[in-house]
């Protein structure tokens, strides 16, 4: 009887250097910013393309293209190269880049998954994993990126893409990859630049390296790193990555009882949402944001009924525009801070609990005008308490409709589909630009089938009561 192949195949693991960088050791400390994120699980995303063409023109194209371009791009993210380590001599951890030793791991792999079902709407989170990279991870040191390029013959590829969180946030890894589309199409269209030493990235791909913008009047670097070293301590100086209480790794993602689901508000529905809340509040700034957060919360609380009293909200805010003086927008690392929402469950299960939480979201960004900075320790330590306590049900937002991750071309064509894996095991819902660029939102989650059924049910059934 004939075996049945492995769902996927590793043709070979790449160690890409960047392409004629410093020659001296870089060494860049980690700023408040970053340490808080030192041990939390890293981040993951998918890109989907249709690839319709032979196996040969992959290798033979494909591959190459973007393997030469990843190593022009490294060139001016070289940090990415390198890892993040805590040196003895050392008050804070710190990204070290050693040029000729560095590199970034570059998976090649080929799966025989049906690419349309792999890339849909719905889609078992099992079959998605395979498709991830993993970092290399151990106390003295961990790596900043991880990439994984699969091959479905003569249906699409997908590019995986697993960073740590402490070394760049969303905004930031959104920059190298389209840095990365932008050499590759660029090759794709001149072929002899590939044979030059070095590529030049537009202004708004270039990352800005200098981290002495991010002020730090009140040592917070040094009371983070203090907080992770007393942690487990005492000098725990370790980089290695730890699960929260909220991941869900293990309990669900090894068999195909959890799904992903992508569901969209169009704008029409989100101008529906902001209207109805306008006539119940009387709240007369309603953003986009707010009520896509809200809704889509309001019906994950409603679908998985959580026993714990009360609900817990956090979501990023991005600091770059509201730092004084601004930061680029192309800074290299975190720019980014929690803010907290909390909610009785009761509440939220309610008629009304999409109004409830988004008055919540509401006054949490109506205190963004006082100062993005203001009691920067006690929002740390409430958001910490939430997540290693364990006593709410918390949830999380990955991505952001600002990324344009629909817009990432390495020159062959806009992508199917883009996913943050890493919220399958953290809870988190993340959001996205609709693909047809209409203006709508896309929000992607994963919960097993039964809660995924009522979840959509909840999602799309709602609508007629606003």
């Amino acid at each position: 009887m004939a075996q049945t192949p492995p769902p996927i195949k590793v043709h070979k693991v790449y160690k890409v250097s960047p392409s004629q960088t410093t020659t001296t050791t870089t060494t860049l400390p980690l700023t408040f910013f970053d340490i808080r994120w030192l041990r939390l699980p890293p981040v993951e995303r998918l890109f989907f393309y249709a690839f319709p063409n032979p196996t040969i023109s992959f290798f033979d194209s494909l591959l190459p293209n973007l393997k030469r371009s990843l190593e022009l791009t490294l060139q001016h993210f070289f940090p990415l190269a390198g890892n993040i380590t805590w040196p003895q001599h050392s008050p804070i951890p710190t990204i070290t880049y050693f040029p000729g030793h560095d590199s970034v791991s570059l998976t090649v792999s080929e799966s025989n998954d049906d690419f349309d079902h792999v890339s849909s709407d719905f889609c078992e989170v099992s079959k998605r994993r395979r498709l991830v990279p993993g970092l290399s991870v151990s106390d003295d040191k961990t790596s900043l990126l991880a990439l994984q390029v699969t091959l479905f013959p003569n249906s699409g590829f997908v590019i995986g893409i697993t960073t740590h969180h402490a070394g760049v946030d969303g905004n930031c890894s959104t920059v190298f990859v389209k840095a990365w589309a932008y050499a590759c199409s660029k090759i794709m269209k001149h072929p002899s630049l590939s044979t030059l030493p070095t590529i030049s990235l537009p202004e708004n791909l270039t990352p800005f390296l200098d981290r002495s913008v991010i002020k730090d009047a009140k040592g917070l670097a040094q009371s983070f790193s203090d907080a992770w070293m007393n942690f487990s301590g005492p000098n725990n100086r370790s980089v290695m990555l730890w699960k929260n209480k909220n991941n869900r790794e293990e309990v669900q993602l090894d068999n195909n009882e959890s799904v992903k689901g992508v569901f969209e508000l169009k704008p029409s529905h989100i101008q529906k949402l902001k209207n109805y809340v306008k006539s119940k509040t009387g709240i007369t700034k309603v953003s986009t944001f707010s009520v896509t957060v809200a809704y889509s919360l309001s019906c994950l609380v409603k679908a998985e009924q959580p026993e714990q009293e009360q609900v817990a909200l956090v979501f990023p805010v991005d600091c770059r525009s509201r730092l004084e003086p601004v930061v680029s927008p192309t800074y290299f690392g975190n720019c980014l801070m929690g803010r907290l929402v909390l909610e009785e469950t009761e509440k939220v299960m309610a008629s009304e609990g999409f109004v409830t939480v988004l008055k919540g979201i509401s006054e949490v960004l109506n205190g963004l005008e006082s100062g993005v900075l203001n009691d920067v320790e006690k929002w740390q330590k409430k958001i910490e308490s939430v997540f290693l306590e364990g006593k709410k049900r918390a949830y999380s937002i990955a991505g952001s409709t600002r990324f344009g991750v629909y817009g990432v071309d390495f020159g062959y064509g806009r992508p199917k589909k883009v996913d943050v894996a890493s919220v399958d095991k953290t809870g988190a819902f993340a959001l996205s630009e609709s693909r047809d660029g209409d203006g709508g939102v896309e929000i992607a989650l994963a919960l097993k089938k039964e809660q995924m059924e009522v979840f959509s049910s909840l999602f799309y059934g709602q609508f007629e009561s606003f």
